[in-house]
């Protein structure tokens, strides 16, 4: 049963390119490179984590 799985068929180039066309579609069209936008950088994380937030000060108090 195992070897029914394994196919020993080989397929060449185009066929394996007409078989990904056949599950995926065709590709997007390709970016310009005018279209492409400039990566912007972040500031790096912290190291030590903001202490949380004290939610006394939030919590509405009962009279």
């Amino acid at each position: 049963m195992a070897e029914e799985s394994q196919s020993s068929e080989k397929f060449t180039d185009e066929e394996y390119a007409s078989l990904r066309f056949f599950r995926f579609g065709s590709l997007p069209d390709r970016v310009l490179p005018s279209e492409m936008v400039e990566e912007v950088e972040t500031d790096q994380p912290h190291e030590v984590p903001e202490p949380p937030l004290d939610l006394r000060t939030w919590a509405p108090r009962r009279i």
